[in-house]
């Protein structure tokens, strides 16, 4: 099926299928700025990496921290921008690189805590998609995400825009040519992602009262964005787990009203998952899953590299998601008490 074919009824669905054409924008226009960001870590090696972000950014912080865990070498800690903007805490950041994600660039406690950053010693980098903000004029390098305009509430290719960040990052810093091509090919990947239908599937979420969404390594971050969605869209308790964690405690509340979301990408993480899958359906659970798993309903997923898979897979559960919420009774792209810039401190 075409992009051009698939109508959308929703600003959320019509905003996250400009994501393929976003995606080549921000690739064409930043890959200078992430070269020469790519060859300055080379050239001064980080200590360590510091994310700084709220709601769907850090979930796309997420996706960033085991691709540079797992790339780069370095190890990742999430700061909650608290210490600087409540607690006032001095911290020793010399030699880390601090990497802030915000699509408005304008919440007082992101602002305090990149100023404190550079203070104490960080190399600030900000993904920012209004380039007019506060954040992006602040850090030693901004760069610009390109989604363009977002209107719709809940985010959604702002989110996706900044995972891609975090891959040409990476991909630069390390000179890794397997992820470079991956993520040239994002845009065509993304644009197959759009045209798989998870309408059916998630329908039978109608009456849920809450679930598990599930998934472990690169995909983590994806969870917990599809996670954040279903409370804030549908209106639907979810929680986000790693596999590995799901199988310990939150196993105990499994049975035929826990449904599970499982996602998973073709990669070292896969016998695990399929193994915590095994143990929901045997226990009860009604599982939906983009792995090949007996006795789970199919999601379908484009075959596709590994590192961009999870990413493809958000995509298509985006697509999905407002149909489930107004079968729900709830209108996809005006949730209740929430606003589009929330700012904090």
């Amino acid at each position: 099926m075409s992009r051009s074919a698939i109508t959308y009824d929703s600003a959320l669905a019509r905003e996250a299928a400009e994501t393929p054409v976003a995606a080549l924008r921000q690739i064409e226009r930043t890959g200078a700025a992430f070269a020469a960001l790519g060859e300055r870590l080379r050239r001064n090696l980080p200590r360590f990496v510091v994310t700084c972000a709220r709601g769907s950014s850090d979930h796309a912080a997420t996706y960033g921290k085991y691709l540079i865990e797992t790339h780069a070498g370095r190890a990742v800690a999430s700061i909650g921008p608290s210490i600087a903007s409540v607690y006032n805490a001095p911290l020793d950041l010399t030699g880390a690189l601090f990497v802030t994600v915000s699509q408005s660039g304008r919440s007082p406690d992101i602002l305090l805590l990149t100023e404190a950053a550079r203070r104490h010693g960080a190399l600030t980098v900000g993904f920012v998609n209004d380039e007019t903000s506060p954040l992006f004029s602040l850090c030693d390098v901004a760069i610009p995400l390109c989604a363009g305009v977002e209107a719709s509430v809940a985010a959604t290719k702002s989110y996706l825009l900044s995972a891609l960040a975090f891959g040409q990052l990476v991909a630069h810093w390390c000179q890794d040519a397997t992820l470079r091509r991956a993520l040239d090919t994002a845009p065509e990947i993304f644009t197959q992602a759009m045209a798989l239908d998870w309408r059916p599937a998630l329908t039978e979420l109608r009456d849920a009262a809450g679930l598990y969404v599930v998934a472990r390594g690169t995909g983590l971050g994806v969870a917990q964005e599809i996670a954040l969605k279903l409370k804030e869209v549908c209106g639907l308790h979810a929680e986000a787990f790693s596999s590995a964690e799901a199988i310990h405690g939150p196993l105990a509340l499994a049975g035929k009203d826990l449904p599970v979301l499982l996602l998973g990408q073709d990669d070292e993480t896969l016998p695990g998952l399929r193994e915590a899958g095994k143990r929901f359906i045997d226990a009860g659970s009604p599982v939906f899953s983009t792995v090949d798993l007996t006795g789970a309903t199919a999601l379908p997923a484009v075959d596709t590299d590994t590192l961009i898979s999870p990413l493809c897979q958000l995509l298509s559960f985006y697509r999905a998601v407002p149909h489930l919420a107004r079968a729900r009774g709830r209108d996809p792209d005006k949730p209740p008490l929430l606003r589009k810039v929330t700012e904090t401190l």
